[in-house]
């Protein structure tokens, strides 16, 4: 049965005559309980401020309102500051409540009771005379409490600015990884909805699949690898380069010294057009503009927001060592959510042949998901063995380890892949036969 005699809660307690020492102590938390307040009613006065008081601190130019408006400039170590120093003066307040109480009163074998009391007063101490009545003060006297506490905060903001800026630092280590791992999930959950829908069609939902997978995709899945790069050299003459715009019909070109790796810039074609009747000795090379260059794991929704900044198309693809790894237009990125887009001046370049039913020839650079999509089966077929591999030709080197002679033929799972053409050692043709599900083969 409990107790309900209150007075039992009480017959073990003894009180305490003050000493000096309890005298200090009440004093020392007395003075920490008003710079609780002061600090406290600081933030609130800080961050409320609107801007039409702003405004008028910036038309005063008394050295109060322009510290304000310095410390109001850097308000990340403001806030940092206030939230260091109101915790540690906190907790100075409760250490000294607690010696005090101790001192003071002896609970005996009332260990309930002496917890209520110390929680209870810190408690009410904390929040009336450190929290709310300062901060009720301030919300209708923003202004002035923010310059009457700003030399304080000044000289605060000077000596805690070191642990201020590591917890700053730490909070947006915190949020970028939240906030990344939150995106992330949207992603999955939007990828999981589209799958779900039923009112779209086909091509809507690989239109919203490939928005979707668009801010994961690197430069280096979609760009034009450097082997099918049209470069021209800095040492042609105009005849030469007017020649090769012609055949190429690209609007711009990079321009290169001695090597593919060494480009110097990009030459667009319309910056030709006033001198087309020029003669062969033209120098044509300071029509040249600067080149755009991106590493290649770089995601493309960046890349994206970068051209549109810095009114560019082109961007030179470049690995860990600057050496040159292709190229990405404007149009490339584009194609990865609307499919390909083709104008009067392409040409139809068919990137595969179907031979029979289940039988194809594919050029060796046919990026892997166009040929997925082509033989019909899932985006992830090929990820036990692909590696970095973005096109059938680097398949079936990552699974050969080895260069591959002509004829020569690979399998995995429900595909045959044969060596159709060499040019050099690279795979320029592949013969792909697709089996039936039930005659799948090992590797």
């Amino acid at each position: 049965m409990w107790n309900t005699d209150s007075s039992a809660w009480f017959a073990d307690v003894a009180w305490h005559a003050f000493t000096l020492r309890e005298w200090m102590a009440l004093l020392g938390m007395t003075l920490l309980l008003g710079v609780s307040a002061c600090v406290s009613a600081s933030e609130t006065a800080f961050f409320s401020l609107s801007p039409r008081d702003v405004n008028i601190l910036k038309k005063r130019t008394d050295r109060a309102s322009r510290r304000v408006l310095r410390l109001l400039s850097r308000d990340q170590y403001l806030l940092a500051t206030i939230l260091i120093v109101n915790n540690l003066v906190n907790i100075c307040v409760v250490v000294l409540a607690n010696g005090l109480i101790d001192a003071s009163i002896d609970f005996g074998a009332s260990v309930g009771l002496e917890l209520g009391v110390k929680l209870g007063l810190v408690t009410f101490l904390l929040l009336l005379f450190g929290e709310i009545m300062p901060k009720i003060f301030s919300a209708y006297h923003a202004v002035g409490v923010a310059r009457g506490m700003g030399a304080c905060l000044s000289v605060l903001e000077s000596m805690m600015r070191p642990l201020a800026f590591l917890l700053i630092r730490s909070g947006n280590y915190i949020n970028q990884s939240v906030n990344r791992k939150r995106a992330n999930i949207s992603m999955d959950e939007l990828s999981n909805a589209i799958e779900m829908t039923s009112g779209q069609s086909a091509e809507e939902k690989r239109m919203l699949s490939e928005i979707v997978d668009f801010v994961h995709t690197e430069v280096v899945e979609v760009m034009k690898p450097r082997v099918d790069m049209v470069a021209l050299d800095w040492e042609a003459n105009f005849e030469a380069v007017c020649k090769e715009v012609v055949s190429s019909g690209f609007s711009r070109i990079p321009v290169y010294k001695e090597r593919i790796d060494d480009i110097q810039g990009v030459l667009y074609v319309k910056d030709l057009l006033p001198y087309i009747l020029a003669s062969a000795d033209f120098e044509w090379q300071h029509l040249i503009r600067k080149p755009y260059f991106v590493p290649e794991h770089k995601k493309i929704n960046e890349l994206l927001e970068e051209f549109r900044h810095n009114h560019i198309h082109m961007a030179i693809v470049v690995d860990e060592y600057g050496s040159t790894q292709g190229l990405l237009t404007l149009e490339d990125i584009l194609e990865e959510v609307v499919g390909e887009i083709a104008d009067e001046s392409d040409r139809e370049e068919a990137f595969y042949t179907k031979l029979a039913e289940n039988l194809y020839v594919f050029e060796g650079k046919t990026h892997l998901n166009d040929f997925l999509e082509v033989v019909g089966l899932p985006d992830d077929y090929l990820d036990a063995v692909r590696g970095d591999a973005e096109t059938i030709a680097g398949v079936m080197l990552e699974i050969r380890k080895d260069f591959l002679r002509r004829a020569e033929k690979l399998s995995f799972l429900r595909l045959n892949l044969t060596v159709e053409a060499l040019d050099g050692r690279r795979i320029d043709k592949v013969r792909v036969e697709v089996l039936p599900p039930r005659e799948e083969s090992g590797r």
